[in-house]
């Protein structure tokens, strides 16, 4: 007897590693300082945040995989309010200060539109994180639950009324 599984054909697993490499045709500024090491983009910012905070590579790949997935999903769905953890937001504040980068982001996956960022001052805590996990589970991506599981209930500051703004 033979079993097979049915997936739904909307299913797919995202690589955040390719989907940042993916924009690297589209770095128009300070293309010196950005591609010349001959890194790839994702490489790049694993770096950048080595450089900058105390961690290890792998939880460096980590944090940006789950900001990549963070920062797509919220310019693939700008209907759809969304926020991170104080721990993947270290990945996202990495994407955003390498302007050249998040610039192409913004020309791949916001439709040209510049993604602004304007956090209030207070913290979330009503569980916006372990949403945002899910739903970004559900549009394809391979979410690090213990990542997102320990700011839960404690998410980022952004406002959902601001036009673009993460």
């Amino acid at each position: 007897m033979t079993v097979t599984l049915d997936r739904p054909a909307d299913t797919r697993t995202r690589d955040p590693k390719q989907l940042l490499n993916a924009v690297q045709p589209r770095i128009q500024h300070l293309t010196v300082n950005v591609l010349d090491s001959g890194m790839s983009l994702w490489d790049r910012e694993v770096s950048l945040l080595l450089r900058d905070h105390t961690m290890v590579r792998d939880m460096a790949e980590r944090i940006l995989g789950n900001a990549v997935m963070y920062t797509i999903g919220c310019m693939e769905h700008p209907e759809v309010h969304l926020g991170v953890g104080k721990l993947v937001d270290i990945g996202v504040h990495q994407l955003i200060l390498d302007t050249p980068v998040w610039w192409a982001l913004c020309d791949v996956y916001n439709e040209g539109r510049y993604k602004h960022h304007a956090p209030f001052i207070e913290r979330r805590r009503d569980g916006l994180c372990l949403r945002t996990a899910d739903f970004l589970a559900s549009i394809g991506f391979a979410v690090d639950e213990e990542l997102w599981a320990i700011d839960g209930a404690e998410c980022s500051p952004c406002d959902n009324k601001v036009p673009d703004s993460h």
